[in-house]
């Protein structure tokens, strides 16, 4: 026999767009348990695998059993799954632009294609999705406070591993042909909680770190926090263990061809941050 109805439950109107849901989960006022998090977690980091998978492949991917997925639909005010992955569908839908259209269009036609020629394709059209997501979505505001918090700063630690670390090394670069005093962790020898201790509120960070998070920048983030020095972090999701820790954190996911991510979208994030900070403090020194 079912269980009656709660009378006084309160029916919570469903997310209408994949941009609500993504809010409404940032904002912490759905309160989500740990299996249900999890999936969430993994819903804004791979929104095509939720809009394009199966219930069976989905919870697998996501580490979860397909009930899971009913029952953190339901947990969002949705019936059920199938209502939830309609929000993500509809997202990829309008995602899809002109020019995705001819590339896919191309890929079908060209059957006998080489395999470099399709694998520069896919790589091509998943870097130019991702560099239009971030353009979309990124908050300038935003952009222009983490700016001024970097431009402050005495030294610029920079903190990544994994895949993040191109990010960081190449920041390093720009950032010493601009004249702006960097120092970037990642020492083969172990000592990065070391040199991390000598950042003082004086100073500033910026940390990235992905799916799946590495724990040495997820330490390093919480150390550089709890020292009192300004961090900015790039991240792909509001879950992550690192963005509670920021003053300022950003949301990049990057698209994928093949289970294989760009780093076009984190890149072009972190060198306008660079590029922002030199002009910020050029003309600082010309006033």
């Amino acid at each position: 026999m079912p269980p009656a109805e709660d009378p006084d439950a309160v029916a919570i109107e469903p997310p209408a767009s994949f941009a609500e849901l993504r809010d409404r989960l940032a904002s912490g006022s759905v309160r989500l348990p740990k299996r249900l998090k999890q999936i969430a977690t993994f819903a804004l980091a791979q929104p095509d695998e939720i809009a394009l998978g199966t219930v069976a492949k989905i919870a697998e991917d996501a580490g979860v059993q397909p009930s899971t997925l009913v029952r953190f639909g339901q947990a969002l005010g949705f019936t059920g799954f199938t209502d939830l992955q309609a929000v993500f569908r509809e997202r990829l839908r309008n995602q899809v632009s002109n020019y995705d259209e001819r590339m896919l269009s191309l890929r079908a036609k060209a059957e006998g294609a080489s395999k470099s020629a399709a694998f520069l394709d896919g790589l091509c059209e998943s870097a130019t999705r991702s560099i239009s997501s971030l353009h979309d979505r990124v908050d300038i505001e935003a952009v222009e406070e983490a700016t001024r918090l970097l431009a402050r700063a005495e030294t610029i630690y920079l903190v990544a591993q994994r895949r993040s670390f191109p990010v960081t090394s190449y920041l390093s670069y720009a950032l010493g042909k601009l004249g702006v005093r960097n120092l970037l962790v990642g020492s083969a020898m172990g000592t990065d909680p070391e040199t991390l201790s000598f950042a003082t509120g004086r100073d500033a960070a910026l940390a990235i770190s992905f799916t799946p998070y590495a724990s040495a920048t997820v330490d390093h983030a919480r150390l550089l926090a709890e020292n009192g020095v300004p961090l900015v972090v790039i991240t792909d999701s509001p879950f992550s263990p690192i963005a509670s820790a920021a003053r300022i954190w950003f949301e990049v996911v990057e698209a994928d061809f093949q289970g294989f991510r760009s780093l076009s979208a984190s890149l072009a994030l972190a060198m306008t941050l660079a590029l922002g900070v030199a002009d910020l403090r050029r003309g600082t020194a010309t006033d």
